[in-house]
Parts: structure tokens; C-alpha cells; sequence
């Protein structure tokens, strides 16, 4: 077993949060709500199943939980959805949870539908960082991909992102074969027209539909071909517990980078849990494991009582999914993204 790290930095003095292959977790990402506006492929069933109104977590139940994991070391929060911004009044939630101490980063993954009119509200608020989905730079192929005919105000939405300051906007691109493979090359491009990054994600089998399969993977190798020659990359150290490697544009700002979570999984210094919309602390989104915290939360349970669930959450979580795979032991099946939480 790998021995603790013990630079979690948790300035309460509590224990740092440790997973039983000595990872420290850093990081948390919450589902604020599993509803979207989008129906991406790869992502949504065609007729979601929302959870009712009072599963859902209200914002101070949120908040509590981030206080108490920050005194216990994480630092960096990421709200997710669905669509966080779905969520009414998110920018209320960003300012309790800016105000937690030890809280040193608070950052979003959105479709950017609603930026154009939410980022200055957002940045604020506390928001410090923006990461925009787009499959697509082709209008219809947009359309096709989400659902929505939506490409032109979403691209306004990242140039209110940028104008309000967020530092970083990223973007994102899940690519599948034989969806938008094609979009590699023009999708980096307009991150390099713009300066900032784009992220390309390997094809995960979190879809809602049960259609992925691993011939729909387009491996981050293949996607960095269909790049050289167009663009002078450079590579970049990996960050420890980072979940891309990343490349940047030789005289220009921004770059690329690849999640490769299918051909190259980045378990082993993985430092993050996810807590769903609905309260549940998920420490690995491939395993099926999730621990109930909404029944605690609301039911009288004291900050002790929940650090020790989260703990043993945490203690609980699985090696990851390259160990999965190579063992034969993925789950048949997995979680929808919009359940899980980006």
C-alpha cells in the first residue's frame, strides 16, 4: 500500500481525508441538480427521470457538507450538474461556500446556455473559474449532439465568460467516433483563436442510454494525430492529481489538453469525491458504491457524526477504473453523467 501523503494542509488540524490506497482528496465535486436543458448523446436519455423536489440538497445542507471536508483539507470545490445553472439563485450558493475557510478555489463545468446573462452575477458571487462544454464549432452538428439549437448563444456565452474575468475558462469536447471526430482539429482552433484551453474526453460509458461501447472511443492518441500538423503543441508537466494532459500552442495562448479516462486512466493520484445531487458522497464514478448523506443531513446528525460517514465513504473507494479494467471488473452498469455530477 502507498504510504499518506501529509501535505493536505488542513489549517483546522483535523486528520487530512485518506483513501485506503494513501490519496489524499483534495477535491470535491458537487451536483447542485441532475436537470439540463441540453439532451447531449453522450450524457442524457432521451426521457430522464428527475428526482423529486425535496430529495434534492438545499443549499445550506451543501454548504455545510463543503465546511465540514474543508476542515479536513479539500480546498478546490467544482460545482456541476445537469446544469448547475439551472438551479435557481446558484449565486447564492457560491457566496456560502466562498465564505467556508479553506476553501481556496470555486469553479463550474456548465453548457454555457445561461452565461451570456449569468457571469458577471457568478464571478461576483465567488465564482473563480468557468469550464464550457462544446462538441461542436458546425451549428447543426450542435443541434444534433445536444438537442438544442443553441451554438451561437453558447459561444456568446464563452466571450461573457472571458469578459468577466474568469481565470481559467476552459473548455471541454467529449468526442465519440462516428459523432464528431471531425470537430478534433476546428474545435482547437477556436480555443486558440480565443487563448484559453479546450479539454478533449475520451467517450466514458456514462451515457443514460447504455449505447457506449469501447469501438466508440476515440483514444486520446488518435485525437492528438488528427492535431499534429495543424498546430506547433508543447507539452506541459502533469500536475499531480490532474485528469489531462495538457499541451500548449507554441506562440499562442491556451492549448489542449486530453482525458484519457478509458486508454489512460489517471487513478492513482486521483484526489476527488463527488457528492450528488440528491446527497449521496460518490468517491469513484465508475464504482457503483455511494453513501447516503441527505438522511443524516436531515436527520439531526452532529458535524462529527457526518465527518465520520465521509471518512469511511472515503476509505471505501475503489483503486479506479484502470484497475477495473484490467482485472475484467467493470460494473455493467454505471450511473447516467447527469446523475453523477460532471
Amino acid at each position: 500500500m502507498q504510504a499518506p501523503q501529509t501535505d493536505a494542509g488542513s489549517s483546522s488540524g483535523r486528520p487530512p481525508l485518506v483513501d485506503s490506497f494513501g490519496r489524499v482528496i483534495r477535491k470535491i465535486r458537487v451536483s447542485v441538480t441532475e436537470r439540463c436543458n441540453f439532451r447531449c448523446a453522450y450524457c442524457m436519455p432521451v426521457a430522464p427521470t428527475w428526482f423529486e423536489r425535496d430529495a434534492v440538497l438545499r443549499f445550506e445542507e451543501i454548504a455545510r457538507v463543503v465546511r465540514i471536508v474543508a476542515s479536513m483539507g479539500v480546498r478546490t470545490v467544482k460545482l456541476t450538474g445537469g446544469e448547475p445553472l439551472m438551479r435557481r439563485d446558484v449565486e447564492g450558493l457560491i457566496s456560502m461556500i466562498a465564505g467556508q475557510p479553506g476553501v481556496n478555489s470555486i469553479s463550474m463545468t456548465t453548457n454555457g446556455f445561461f452565461l451570456e446573462e449569468k457571469a458577471s452575477a457568478l464571478r461576483n458571487a465567488g465564482l473563480g473559474a468557468v469550464t464550457i462544454s462544446l462538441p461542436s464549432v458546425d451549428r447543426e452538428k450542435f443541434r444534433s449532439i445536444t438537442g438544442v439549437d443553441a451554438l451561437d448563444k453558447v459561444v456568446r456565452g464563452i466571450d461573457a465568460a472571458l469578459s468577466a474575468g474568469f481565470s481559467p475558462v476552459k473548455l471541454n469536447a467529449t468526442v465519440v467516433k462516428g459523432l464528431n471526430e471531425d470537430e478534433v482539429p476546428r474545435l482547437a482552433e477556436f480555443a486558440r483563436d480565443r487563448g484559453i484551453f479546450i479539454r478533449f474526453i475520451e467517450f466514458m460509458p456514462f451515457d443514460g442510454k447504455g449505447s457506449w461501447r469501447p469501438d466508440k472511443v476515440l483514444s486520446w492518441r488518435e485525437m492528438y494525430e488528427s492535431l499534429r500538423g495543424k498546430f506547433d503543441l508543447e507539452p506541459l508537466p502533469r500536475e499531480a492529481g490532474s485528469t489531462s494532459m495538457n499541451f500548449a500552442f507554441k506562440g499562442a495562448r491556451g492549448g489542449v489538453g486530453f482525458i484519457a479516462s478509458i486508454t489512460a486512466p489517471f487513478c492513482d493520484d486521483c484526489e476527488r469525491i463527488r457528492l450528488t445531487a440528491d446527497g449521496r458522497i460518490v468517491p469513484c464514478m465508475f464504482s457503483p458504491k455511494e453513501f447516503d448523506l441527505r438522511s443524516a443531513l436531515r436527520g439531526g446528525a452532529s458535524d462529527l457524526k457526518l465527518e465520520g460517514m465521509i471518512r469511511a465513504a472515503v476509505s471505501s473507494k475503489d483503486r479506479g477504473v484502470k484497475y477495473m479494467m484490467q482485472a475484467g471488473d467493470l460494473p455493467n452498469k454505471i450511473r447516467p453523467m447527469y446523475v453523477l455530477g460532471g
